[in-house]
């Protein structure tokens, strides 16, 4: 495996602390959101792996959709991550949302398929948390 690019951040504080990218482009607070009891009002880790996840899950599906004749220009994908308790444990779940407008559900549910089987983020979480994707 050749390593291509390496991404640096320091977390401190936990839920409610701060990050900071290597580079300094991110750095900023973060804040337990009000539904697990915290005080909100600042982005959380279960965004921005949404966040990311997204980001990284559209570059899949664009190159998916180009060996296709699929134009994705337009494509869209709402990540839903939720941080869920099972038993004594926190587990997170996912869901993706995927529009591709010009065509039919059916071709972009195959593609939208395809490119979760090719994500670097789908792939490291395959068969670690739930995750369901779809063509809307």
């Amino acid at each position: 495996m050749e390593k291509l690019y390496t991404a640096s951040v320091t977390a401190k504080g936990g839920r409610d602390g701060h990050i900071k990218s290597s580079d300094g482009i991110i750095e900023f607070d973060l804040r337990k959101p009000k539904e697990l009891g915290g005080q909100g009002g600042a982005t959380n880790p279960e965004q921005l792996f949404a966040a990311a996840w997204g980001a990284c899950y559209l570059g899949a599906l664009g190159t998916i959709a180009q060996h296709e004749g699929v134009d994705t220009s337009e494509a869209t994908v709402e990540v839903h991550v939720s941080f869920n308790q099972d038993g004594n444990s926190y587990v997170l779940s996912a869901e993706l949302d995927v529009h591709i407008p010009g065509i039919t559900i059916e071709e972009a549910q195959s593609i939208a398929d395809k490119a979760h089987r090719t994500c670097p983020y789908s792939k490291a979480t395959k068969g670690n948390i739930s995750t369901r994707v779809t063509a809307l």
